[in-house]
This record gives C-alpha cells, structure tokens and sequence, in this order.
C-alpha cells in the first residue's frame, strides 16, 4: 500500500491507497480498529512509531480490502494530496553529480574537462522549497531566467543513525517517494554555490506517495523518466548512479546523525534543460511530469 497525506476539511491526515481510486484514511480506521491514533497523526508520527506502526498499518489495509473499516474509505477525487512530509523537520539532503551522463552533459555545457566526482557531493533544500503534487512551482520571473528541472529519487529515513554502515543502510530506509530538485540556474552560478538557486519556495516538488522499503525489492533498479509538456526530456535507471544508495546513505551519516523522517533526495541522470542544444529552459504554464518506475507519477505546472 502506498502511503499519503491529504488535506480534509482544512487539515492534513494520513492515509493509505488500496488502489488508484480508494483512500484509507488510517486515523479513522485505527479508531475503528481499536488501535492507537496517535501513530496516525502524521506520517512524521507514523515513522516515529517504527514496526509498530507499519505492522498496523499492513492489518488495516488487509482488514479494508477483506471489506471492513467502510467508513474511513472514500475516492482518492475527493481529497488533495499534500506532499507526504509537508514540512520536513530540517533541510532536505540532496547528492548533486550522480549520474556519469548528467556530470558529462554538465561540463561539455561549460565547456571544460570531465571530471567524475570521487565522494557524494551534497547540498540541501529548505522545508519552505517543499510543494505537492498539483501545485504550482513558481516561475520566479525577475529573480531567474534559467529555471531547470531534475528528477531525482528520494528515500526517506526510518530508523535513525550515525556513521551507518553500508551493508545496513537499507535497514534505515522508511520508503521512497519522487522529487523535483527546481534549479535556478543563474543564481546557482551568481552565488558559486549550490544552496540559493536551489532553495527557492517551491522548488522542492515531492510526491504523491510513499512506498514502503519493504515493497520495492531493487530501489538500485528503477526507470526514471521526465517529461516537459509531454516531450521526454529525461530518461534512465537508478541503477546508473555513481553513488549507490547505500554509499550515500553511509557518507552522509559519517559523523552526523540521520534521523527518522529525514528526506535524501539521490541526484539527477542526463537531459537537464540548461545543457540542451539549445538550452530548454522552463516557461510559465509549462508542465513537468516526473516518473518513477513502482511509485508514480510526480506532476506540477510552472506558474
């Protein structure tokens, strides 16, 4: 089951998708369940409750497809998706540089020598950068003229740790859910770093779901695709990045503490706008499309 949060009568709820037209709101059905509520406030609050709260949340979907918890089922039509953290606790970690085609692409742009990076290179993104599925990114005209796109997949810690070795760093992973890394290009030049033309407010879409670690038996081989008004413009595997999974897990955590709820997006393959010949830049009313293989379909129009 892939795991939500929506917005109902002005406040976020947590909830679950038995299938693409159905919402398990998990609250209700806990209550109905006997079960404590109170691992079903948020999906912040679901990760805190570890084991205990997925092995909840696998007997309330089992106990709603076997037709029971009725009264918390409803249309997936009638509700808006939240980003699944809607303010995440601190910064989103992000690995810039992690597919060999996208660090080519970067530097023929630039038109200096390639490079491979040797270590994970990271930056991060502010919870104010963080929008939905369906909302709108900001076209920030007047601010930037170079704003970019970057599908990325993005893992989100359960259990947390320091200096995680690498042969246990998915025993750390929550789930997995889609994101857009929105670059402002032209400031990320301007500032000579990567933060500020990557921080901007909603430039971090995320979504629409999570799907559980246990649910995606190769999260190190899975298509990813982006398409700008329906042209693919990006298109690969995760199984072609530099840095796999566990390496940027274990890196990241040398030193400084990872902690439930933590969100680390995991870079970007080739096709990026600003490289393009001639660079494809994104416009007001442009609409980004980003897929990936088992968790969806990540979808935001440039306002």
């Amino acid at each position: 089951m892939k795991l939500v949060t929506f917005e109902r009568d002005g406040s976020a709820h947590l909830g679950g998708l038995l299938d693409a037209n159905r919402l398990l709101d998990l609250k209700r059905a806990a209550q109905d369940a006997s079960a404590s509520p109170l691992m079903f406030e948020s999906m912040l609050a679901l990760i805190d409750a570890g084991d205990a709260g997925l092995d909840a949340v696998r007997r309330m979907a089992a106990s709603a497809k076997a037709g029971q918890c009725d009264d918390a089922i409803g249309p997936v039509s009638a509700v808006k998706l939240l980003a699944p953290i809607p303010r995440s606790r601190k910064n989103v970690f992000c690995v810039g540089r992690n597919y060999v085609e996208h660090v080519n692409e970067g530097y023929r742009a630039s038109g200096t020598a390639i490079k491979l990076p040797e270590y994970p290179q990271f930056f991060t993104k502010p919870p104010t950068a963080v929008i939905a599925h369906g909302d709108a990114i900001p076209r920030h005209a007047g601010l930037t003229d170079k704003l970019d796109y970057e599908i990325e997949l993005a893992l989100i810690i359960g259990r947390g740790g320091c200096d995680i070795a690498e042969d246990k760093a998915f025993d750390h992973i929550f789930g997995y859910t889609i994101l857009n890394d929105v670059t402002a290009r032209d400031l990320q030049r301007r500032h000579d770093q990567w933060f500020k033309g990557k921080g901007l407010n909603g430039t971090c879409p995320m979504g629409p779901s999570v799907v559980l670690q246990a649910d995606i038996p190769d999260a190190q081989s899975l298509d990813v695709e982006l398409r700008v008004n329906g042209e693919v413009r990006q298109t690969s595997n995760t199984r072609h990045m530099i840095f796999s999974i566990p390496r940027i897990i274990s890196e990241l955590s040398r030193g400084l503490t990872l902690e439930p709820g933590d969100i680390i997006a995991t870079g970007t393959p080739s096709g990026v706008g600003y490289a393009m010949d001639p660079p494809k830049l994104l416009s007001s009313g442009d609409v980004v499309s980003c897929r990936i293989e088992s968790i969806g379909i990540l979808e935001n129009r440039v306002v």
